[in-house]
């Protein structure tokens, strides 16, 4: 096999058939694969895993010319090893080349303007190449991906899995396994082996032509099998003949001999060359040289000629990267990093970013150096909202260059803690800021440093210690507006306690104190934290207003107002805020859990399952996994709902896996009721009794604002546990918050149904569905219709019937089917004629058409009608990421891999629909 070079330009070796001596049954999978896509056979990902020389990049060229020779449109980039601070530079390199491009500039612009939103910026990618690819195959093919900077990784992650019905092939080169993950089509990796002695006889036969002398089968052991080390030692052979000098250690024969022979002024603009990475400017390369770049053609023409460059017209590339590390590696280590050091001076005095000069500086910057420090906090802040863990690597490497007695360690020590605290890594966030406390600061100092931890102190769950440095804080602040934050943060953490009277008052002294200081931070917590307040002490309508107030400020809090609305049974106005959210960069697992909350108060059953999923699947995309459990304690109530114990029993081991990792109140709360709920349903009333009674172990059950919606089956628990005083304490629990919330109809009714369980009150319970007909929540009416029929039921009233048909056609509509079977069964007694029987739904499969729900349905006929993703969310009112997940299981059940193979079958089961209907 030949080795790498650049498209169009031959070897100066003149090695024939690049790519596949020795490597003819990978390049048939790599066709195969071309084939299968082009062919309607869905997404697929090629991964080529091997050394430096082993042929990666060949294979990628042979397969780009059979891609486009199959109508393919292709997208050819690289990742860049000095280029990892450039948000989403690597797979933009090739995003942005082809004939045509398959991003235009002001696609790349747009996509610019929101980086720092991960999951939009990665979506409205995959809408521009699903769009792209309506018509024709594409393929992305990235080299180098063990240099992709973070933004790029997560974009490779994510996107086949997005675009896993449109006729995308990836095509990935690596040193290593980048481990992406994702949930997208199942990936071929190819890892490439050494070429066999065979093969390395065919290429020498390629070189030097004739029957290969012993002596260079020999020489040529010394390559070990890696195709490019081979064409260099060939290349030099073919000059000095087998008899020259042994390469010691693998060397590069060839590559030795070039430099040996080249000019004195070649070889140290090739070493420049070498510190400014496998492509660099010849502009760059001469600031370093200290020459004007129209002084150096000598130099280019000489370092072309002999094989170790090549110029794109754009920039010099080295023709190989273990080219450019052989040049490297003769460099003397002080010199490297005095080189580098230069390079990023020069760079900035160019008038370059930050971003430019970094990686430089990560080689050479020594403690004390006052311009390191400045750039590597200034490219921190560059890219933390897009690319959070570097971010966090350049602060605290500035951290570390700071001398340890510098004033200025304060300063950069809080943007630090601030970028640990943003990437999620709470635990060193933390232990960076207690090691700057220790030093014993300022006060005011002290005290700005603890406001800073507060917000880790809030993502570690540690609120009982961020109450106590915010108060050993505020004794010692003299700052307005540090003063204002330290008291919001109080308010917040105070959220979480039981005197929520207490915790008003301070969230409204704090927003009294950030309004005099006039600071937007403190404001915004202050905001926060009596939002929570109010929600978690029930009085929803304040709720409402002070997260309202907050998204004027700052409009990723429009979550916050919809649940709030939800709360209030306001499903209309959630509705409007949902469709307004939808079209901004905000956090979308949080949309999609609030999405999938209104469908759950709405009965949408299998809509709210969608959305959790989904909600889930962004938060693991995104490694924040912090809603975790209260989605699979939701998504294991509706599988109880539906009769599916086991799948309720699934979600249960992820809930107490994820508990027993990040334990706090809440995920308690939530995760005790669930196990009660399960307890019950297996017939152990007791234990799931006295499960009911653990939630309440840290506050009441009705200040868990998920369990509100399920206190009357908290109550049914606690009778058949024989726990009355525990059902009448839910009741009292109830009928307070429907004191607070007098205009909610779902309080009203609640209310109304718990006390009539209680007290067997049949007034109470007609009380209770005429109060939740007016509601627009519809499982609670049914299961208060339900209770009211079966309590007519036993005293022989016939307007048992309407009310068990009510809740029967509640629960049948809304899939869940368990509780539909159940009223049933009671229906039946009510008439003991057969004619209205409803029959006992049927069992749900779960392949097939019959095994789709409505609204899986609905977009498979919507994407086999050839709408895109977005084109289908818009024409459902819902997100595109919902549709994915849709998309996701319909062809999971249909056993299908693309949109064809969708269409085929949507087609023939609507033709049989329409022939069932003649």
């Amino acid at each position: 096999m030949s080795p790498d070079r650049p498209d169009g330009q031959g070897a100066a070796t003149g090695l024939s058939r690049p790519g596949l001596r020795g490597r003819e049954a990978e390049l048939e999978q790599l066709r195969a694969l071309v084939e299968a896509v082009r062919d309607g056979e869905g997404g697929a990902v090629a991964l080529l895993l091997g050394e430096p020389g082993i042929g990666k990049t060949a294979l990628l060229r042979e397969t780009v010319p059979l891609a486009r020779a199959r109508g393919f449109l292709v997208s050819q980039g690289r990742a860049e090893e000095l280029h990892e601070l450039a948000p989403l530079a690597s797979l933009a390199s090739g995003l942005l080349r082809g004939d045509p491009p398959l991003l235009s500039g002001t696609d790349l612009a747009d996509l610019a303007g929101h980086h720092d939103q991960r999951i939009w910026l990665v979506e409205r990618l995959a809408q521009l190449i699903e769009e792209r690819s309506a018509g024709r195959p594409v393929l992305i093919a990235v080299d180098d991906v063990q240099w992709a900077d973070p933004l790029s990784r997560f974009a490779l992650s994510v996107l086949p899995a997005r675009l896993l019905s449109s006729p995308v092939l990836w095509l990935l080169t690596s040193r290593e396994d980048p481990e992406l993950y994702g949930q997208g089509p199942l990936t071929t990796t190819l890892p490439l082996r050494p070429l066999s002695e065979a093969a390395l006889a065919e290429l020498a036969r390629d070189v030097l032509g004739g029957d290969v002398p012993t002596r260079v089968r020999e020489l040529l052991g010394g390559a070990g099998g890696n195709p490019f080390l081979a064409a260099e030692m060939l290349s030099g052979l073919s000059v000095t003949g087998a008899d020259g000098p042994q390469p010691p250690d693998r060397l590069v024969l060839g590559v030795r001999g070039r430099l040996a022979g080249l000019r004195p002024d070649t070889l140290h603009f090739l070493r420049i060359g070498s510190v400014l990475g496998r492509a660099f400017s010849l502009t760059d390369a001469a600031a370093l040289c200290g020459r004007p770049a129209s002084g150096l053609s000598a130099e280019v023409d000489e370092a072309i000629a002999a094989a170790l460059l090549h110029d794109d017209g754009e920039r010099l590339l080295f023709r190989h990267d273990l080219l450019r590390q052989a040049v490297y590696a003769d460099l003397a280590p002080s010199v490297r990093r005095a080189l580098h050091r230069e390079a990023a001076s020069r760079l900035v005095a160019a008038g370059r970013s930050a971003g430019d000069a970094v990686p430089h500086l990560l080689k050479s910057a020594e403690p004390g150096d006052m311009e390191a420090i400045g750039l590597l906090d200034t490219a921190a802040e560059d890219v933390i909202a897009v690319m959070p863990d570097l971010a966090a690597d350049l602060a605290v490497r500035a951290l570390e260059l700071v001398p340890a007695r510098a004033p200025m360690a304060y300063d950069v020590g809080e943007r630090a803690i601030v970028a640990l605290t943003r990437a999620g890594r709470y635990t060193q966030a933390r232990d960076t800021g207690d090691a700057l406390l220790a030093r014993q600061p300022p006060l005011d100092v002290f005290a700005r440093l603890q406001s800073v931890l507060g917000d880790t102190l809030w993502h570690l769950d540690d609120v009982h210690e961020l109450i106590r440095r915010t108060t050993t804080a505020l004794a010692a602040v003299t700052d307005p507006a540090v003063r204002a934050r330290l008291i919001a943060r109080q308010a917040l953490a105070r959220s979480r306690g039981s005197d929520l009277a207490a915790a008003r008052e301070t969230g409204e002294r704090a927003l009294v104190e950030a309004e005099r200081a006039g600071d937007r931070e403190a404001r915004v917590l202050a905001l926060w934290g009596l939002g929570e307040i109010a929600l978690n002490a029930g009085d929803c309508a304040a709720a409402v207003e002070h997260h309202t107030a907050l998204s004027v400020f700052d409009s990723a809090f429009l979550p916050e107002v919809a649940i709030a609305l939800i709360h209030m049974d306001d499903f209309d106005a959630v509705r409007r805020l949902l469709r307004t959210a939808g079209d901004l960069p905000l956090r979308p697992a949080m949309l999609l859990w609030t999405q999938g909350t209104l469908n759950m108060g709405l009965g949408r059953l299998d809509d709210a399952d969608a959305d959790f999923v989904t909600a889930e699947r962004l938060e693991a995309d995104l490694h924040v996994p912090g809603n975790l459990v209260n989605i699979r304690v939701n998504r294991g109530l509706l599988a109880m709902l539906r009769g599916d114990r086991e799948a309720a029993r699934g979600h249960l081991d992820v809930v107490r896996a994820a508990g027993a990792d990040r334990p706090n109140t809440g995920n308690h709360a939530t995760h005790r009721y669930f196990e009660a709920v399960v307890a019950d349903a297996d017939g152990d009333h007791a234990a799931a009794a006295e499960l009911v009674r653990s939630v309440q172990r840290d506050h009441p059950f009705l200040r868990w604002r998920l369990l509100r919606p399920h206190v009357v089956q908290a109550v049914r628990i606690a009778l058949r546990g024989g726990d009355r005083k525990l059902a009448a304490d839910l009741a009292a629990q109830a009928a307070a918050h429907a004191a607070r919330n007098p205009a909610v109809p779902t309080a009203q009714g609640t209310a109304a149904h718990a006390s009539a369980l209680v007290n067997a009150d049949h007034g109470l319970l007609e009380r209770a569905v005429d109060t939740l007909l007016h509601g627009p929540r519809p499982l609670p009416l049914a299961a208060a219709s339900a209770d009211l029929g079966r309590a007519l039921l036993a005293s022989g009233d016939p307007a048992a019937t309407p009310a068990l048909t009510r809740a029967h056609d509640i629960y049948a509509q809304a899939g869940a089917d368990a509780e539909a079977d159940r009223v049933r069964a009671e229906l039946e007694r009510t008439t003991r004629r057969p004619g209205r029987r409803t029959g006992r739904l049927r069992p749900r499969t779960d392949r097939g058409w019959d095994a789709l729900t409505a609204s899986e349905r609905k977009v498979a006929r919507l994407i086999a009608a050839g709408h895109t993703n977005r084109s289908a969310a818009e024409a459902l009112v819902v997100s595109p990421h919902t549709v994915n997940t849709h998309l996701a299981s319909i062809f999971r059940k249909l056993a299908v891999r693309s949109r064809v193979h969708l269409a085929r079958i949507v087609l023939a089961e609507d033709d049989e629909g329409t022939a069932d209907d003649d």
